[in-house]
């Protein structure tokens, strides 16, 4: 490796000892300004930066299905129509957050690495529970800029291939998780879409159900909160749409989003409350 002077030097000592399979411990020794969680501590509270809100997530025999809305707010500003939320983490599984979205996005691309340089280290996956636990440690280490107002929840999800089910985990800004049975939502819209997934989950749903499930809770929490932002037909943003089975990880395209929305909305022309 060269400095800027052309002079050749050495790799740091750290990048040439053998050492943990997590990449979260390894930049926390390496380079440990570059964690979300380490920033300088801020004088007051912050509260006006942008914020994500409504993720839902169902269950179906086989898998499971994911999906938020695109709004991100400050304060009562309409920061972004069209921020996305649900995100690949690896081949079997997906991850949303809901909170402040620098933060949030910046978690979820470490959470990407962090599962991805593990594979390569050790040669094989690890297990959901595994999995959920390393992001219940990433959710600790922000705990700091979380009392400060810059808090991140996320909502994880995917499928166990060891018991052939879909599967989906909570947490709070302490990193603690639990596992939730069904159905599950986060974010400011969350009681709203709560409200409407308990009245449709069913254990015989079909991940066709389950899709038209989660994009009718996300309608229901928009048309409560403000802070969560109902399909755009005009411009055509529709939420963000995933699902983990067997056969892997699959964003659904805008496509297939908007003739379910569309359903939703026809549906509601008729029948406003749903």
């Amino acid at each position: 490796m060269a400095d800027p002077a052309g002079v050749a030097r050495r790799l740091p000592s750290v990048f040439m000892t053998p050492g943990t399979s997590s990449f979260t411990e390894f930049l926390a020794t390496a380079a440990p300004d570059l964690l979300p969680g380490a920033r300088e501590s801020l004088p007051v509270a912050v509260t006006e930066v942008a914020h994500g809100t409504t993720i839902v997530a169902v269950t179906f025999p086989g898998g499971v299905i994911m999906a938020g809305d695109r709004r991100a707010t400050m304060g009562n500003v309409i920061a972004q129509r069209d921020v996305e939320k649900v995100f690949h983490a690896d081949e079997y599984s997906c991850v949303g957050y809901a909170g402040t979205a620098g933060i949030g996005a910046d978690l979820v691309r470490l959470y990407q690495v962090e599962l991805e340089h593990y594979e390569k280290i050790e040669g094989s996956t690890l297990s959901l529970d595994a999995k959920a636990n390393r992001l219940s440690f990433m959710i600790k280490n922000n705990l700091g800029m979380a009392l400060q107002g810059l808090a991140v929840i996320p909502l994880y999800a995917g499928y166990d291939p060891d018991t052939r089910k879909g599967r989906i985990f909570s947490y709070d800004i302490t990193g603690s998780r639990a596992e939730e049975t069904g159905f599950h939502a986060i974010g400011s819209g969350s009681v709203f879409a709560r409200g409407a997934l308990k009245k449709r989950v069913r254990v015989d749903l079909t991940p066709q159900d389950a899709t038209r499930v989660c994009v009718d809770a996300l309608y229901d929490a928009a048309d409560d909160d403000s802070a969560t932002g109902g399909p755009d037909l005009i411009r055509r943003i529709y939420p963000v749409v995933a699902s983990v089975t067997e056969d892997g990880f699959r964003r659904f395209t805008d496509d297939e989003v908007g003739v379910v929305v569309n359903t939703v909305v026809a549906d509601r022309m008729t029948n406003p409350g749903g």
